[in-house]
């Protein structure tokens, strides 16, 4: 089943390997810079006298950004090749990243999150959009695996750098340095990539990789007409995008408010709790990278590809639930880690799952347009994750609620994924030349 990859001429393999490696890169980065305000969050709300429900809403506000921007930029991810987008997308983000740790006023931090998550936009989008064409369906559960664990992976090593960062320059330097990181990415992106058909291949890598998508329409027209209106047309689209949204609201909660979780639990220190909440973030990133293999070698068996990626993402939201639900038990520190570590794992293997779905049920030439709607959902799930969070952390003073509540969502998920998705769902491809 894996034939494909072997038959490709060294010089080409190398150039997919490093494709895959500067996606995952700046998957880290990115959310390096998003985990930056929940690493710094109780300096920050120290010095802007911010409430634990205003703070909620500062680290929400990254994602109703991001969901606003997810479709249009899915349709423009289908038309505009991923070095130009995404190249535009890693220098707008660095910029607002660097002018968070410049403004003064709370308007100014709420401007510059916004900028943040507009910037990111078209990461997943553009970035998956490449692996579509560089790696053909059967063998792209790994490369989406990496990708994607970069989303776990990025709020592990994040914790060190960025209090390392924060005990030499404070939280301001700190945003302005990751920023500047970025930007440096966004220039290696821009020199180095470039897709297959802008490159002169030998007929052999050709026959390799994906066949030719087809023609996609670039008028208004016919892009609401025909790929916007026919996927918001599907069920199965409505299905992925609903069950995304608490797949999303399970691993957000833990990458934006678990520091500040346990500080206050566990009486802990700043240095102390943010990296303690790397270990689990680490286990997000095992997760994510088993999803792909378990996905690919499920389809490699024989399992049809929707039914190799849907199963165990069921599987593992509901142990996301059940360990997310167990974290309110009062049994100690060590197993409070466990429990989020475990919730963790399962979350990062069904999110990986989550978006290889998308690529099974859409077409090559309508993949980044589905996985914005999809993600719409998600950004849904991510902007209500830390609001809600917050709130009820103020309401009850306590974070055992918000708990129950992601517990009762995750399973809500996994029941969506798994009754609302048929066989028939997957589209129909073209064969290889």
């Amino acid at each position: 089943m894996n034939a494909a990859p072997a038959s490709l001429s060294p010089a080409v393999a190398r150039r997919r390997t490093w494709t895959v490696a500067f996606l995952v890169a700046a998957g880290c980065i990115s959310y390096i810079d998003r985990a930056a305000l929940s690493v710094s969050s109780t300096a920050v709300m120290a010095e802007m006298h911010m409430s634990y429900t205003r703070m909620g809403l500062l680290l929400s506000v990254f994602a109703w950004a991001y969901l606003a921007g997810q479709i249009p930029m899915g349709l423009l991810a289908d038309r505009i090749n991923s070095r130009s987008l995404l190249g535009a997308g890693l220098a707008i983000w660095s910029c607002a990243q660097m002018a968070f740790g410049l403004v003064h006023g709370s308007a100014g931090l709420f401007l510059a999150r916004i900028g943040l998550g507009l910037g990111e936009t078209p990461l997943f989008l553009s970035g998956t959009r490449a692996l579509v064409l560089w790696f053909r369906p059967e063998e792209r559960g790994r490369p989406i695996g990496l990708f994607n664990g970069s989303a776990a992976l990025g709020p592990a090593i994040a914790p060190p750098v960025l209090l390392a960062i924060m005990a030499v320059w404070g939280w301001r330097g700190m945003s302005v340095t990751i920023g500047a990181v970025s930007l440096l990415l966004a220039l290696a992106w821009v020199i180095f990539y470039r897709e297959p058909q802008e490159l002169p291949l030998a007929p052999d890598d050709r026959r390799a990789l994906p066949p030719p998508s087809p023609t996609v329409h670039s008028g208004i027209t016919e892009v609401l007409k025909d790929d916007l209106s026919y996927l918001l047309r599907k069920r199965s689209s409505w299905v992925i995008t609903t069950g995304f949204a608490g797949v999303i609201y399970v691993t957000w909660l833990y990458a934006t408010w678990m520091p500040a979780w346990l500080e206050k639990s566990q009486k802990l220190t700043t240095d102390q709790a943010g990296l303690l909440s790397a270990a689990p973030q680490f286990c997000g990133f095992a997760g994510s990278l088993l999803g792909g293999f378990i996905s690919d070698r499920l389809a490699a068996r024989g399992m049809d590809p929707l039914n190799a990626s849907r199963a165990p993402l069921v599987l593992a939201m509901l142990i996301s639930a059940c360990a997310t639900a167990l974290t309110t038990l009062r049994l100690g520190l060590p197993l409070m880690v466990a429990f989020m570590a475990l919730a963790l794992f399962a979350g990062g293997l069904a999110m990986t799952c989550g978006w290889t779905l998308g690529t099974i049920i859409a077409s090559e030439n309508r993949v980044a347009t589905l996985e914005a709607i999809q993600n719409t959902g998600g950004s849904l799930g991510g902007a209500l994750a830390p609001a809600i969070t917050g709130a009820l952390a103020d309401h009850f003073s306590s974070f055992t609620p918000s708990m129950l509540v992601a517990s009762a969502i995750g399973v809500g998920c996994a029941l969506i994924y798994q009754f609302g998705l048929r066989p028939g769902d997957a589209a129909h491809r073209p064969t290889a030349l």
